[in-house]
């Protein structure tokens, strides 16, 4: 795993891509990655999918660890060091991570549906902007970020009614 100055992953993947071509290290570095996920963000009643990176400010390499290869990471622009361990003798070496926490890291990017991304927590006010309870103020009781749904209690005739409604048929207020 590579440090890289936040917000500069994706250049960083490109800059070292490109330097393990020229340098003719494809045999020795394997594999470049920003981990991405994707998410539903909610704002103003729209829904938009965004990539958002799962570590910002690091990349994964694949690679056989040598001085040369180490070099050829180390001095891409945007790297700032390794992520590492000390010897013994104090020395800073590169930490190489498990398989199975590269495995999970890989499982976690390929989930397949995007989670969705919601500014709502529980307690919360809320006005109904869609559907049968249009203009109703309730509090919201659960939500269901999989589903993409939120239970809201809605006072009838002073008792709260639970209504399940999607994150679209409501607003903070």
């Amino acid at each position: 795993m590579v440090h890289t100055y936040t917000g500069h992953e994706n250049q960083v993947e490109v800059n070292l891509r490109q330097r393990i071509k020229s340098m003719a290290a494809e045999a020795e570095i394997f594999d470049v990655l920003v981990p991405n996920i994707e998410e539903i963000e909610i704002k103003e009643g729209q829904r938009r999918t965004i990539s958002k990176k799962l570590f910002p400010g690091y990349v994964l390499v694949q690679m056989r660890m040598s001085d040369k290869n180490w070099a050829i990471v180390r001095n891409t622009p945007g790297v700032t060091s390794f992520v590492s361990t000390q010897d013994e003798q104090g020395k800073l070496i590169p930490a190489a991570l498990e398989q199975q926490e590269v495995d999970a890291i890989l499982d976690r990017i390929k989930a397949g549906a995007p989670q969705v991304k919601v500014g709502l927590s529980k307690g919360q006010s809320v006005r109904i902007v869609d559907g049968p309870f249009l203009d109703f103020a309730g509090v919201i009781d659960e939500i269901n970020p999989e589903k993409g749904k939120v239970k809201v209690l809605v006072s009838f005739f002073g008792r709260e009614t639970p209504v399940e409604l999607d994150f679209l048929q409501i607003e903070k207020l």
